[in-house]
């Protein structure tokens, strides 16, 4: 598909711009590194155009810091005080859920990443965000912890133009299946693979 030019034109009665402007539904799959960043890179792209984002990490632990999370919320805050590029929005799983209300200790992982879909679940039947990315959302989907067939069905039905990245190993068939773009990112080689640890700026 040299210069974003498709290799078919489908006969769905849709003009050029219209088809241009559909929605995309994204998953990045697969054992090897980049995932993240490659989501992390479409949302600076969405930044750069003034789509409104939403970041959603479903990761075990609110302290986890990212590199893209600090460059992200500075662009949200450049928005805000000089209305370049888009609104931006960071949450995590656990103590980053803002909605979560805790008391007597911390909730269970389950419960978490159960609140944390309902809450994206309502955001997107409200059509809160234009680009959304459901970082390491495929592992509470393989562990039970959300329907599938819920997530793909919200999916689906989403109105207006409201782009979802979602990233993780091991992505359900049923979402591969309702995806527009999949990417499996296939380890060849890692520095870890001679025993080499992770570094700043590089894995996080």
């Amino acid at each position: 598909m040299p210069q974003g030019v498709p290799s078919v034109i489908p006969d769905d009665g849709l003009t050029t711009r219209a088809r241009r402007n559909q929605p995309v539904f994204a998953v990045h799959t697969g054992d090897g590194k980049g995932k993240s960043t490659a989501a992390f890179g479409m949302a600076m792209r969405a930044w750069n155009a003034g789509l409104d984002i939403g970041v959603f990490q479903f990761v075990k632990s609110a302290k986890w810091k990212v590199g893209e999370e600090s460059a992200l919320t500075a662009l949200g805050q450049l928005h805000t005080e000089t209305g370049q590029g888009g609104p931006v929005q960071w949450h995590k799983m656990g103590e980053g859920w803002s909605w979560i209300r805790h008391s007597g200790g911390e909730t269970e992982h389950a419960d978490q990443a159960a609140q944390g879909w309902a809450e994206i679940r309502r955001r997107i039947i409200d059509q809160t965000h234009q680009f959304y990315v459901l970082d390491e959302f495929t592992y509470p989907l393989n562990w039970g912890w959300i329907d599938v067939d819920d997530v793909v069905e919200v999916l689906r039905a989403r109105e207006g133009k409201q782009h979802v990245v979602i990233t993780g190993r091991r992505a359900p068939a049923a979402l591969v299946d309702a995806a527009d773009l999949v990417t499996e990112m296939v380890k060849t080689r890692h520095p870890m693979d001679a025993g080499r640890k992770g570094q700043r700026g590089i894995e996080w």
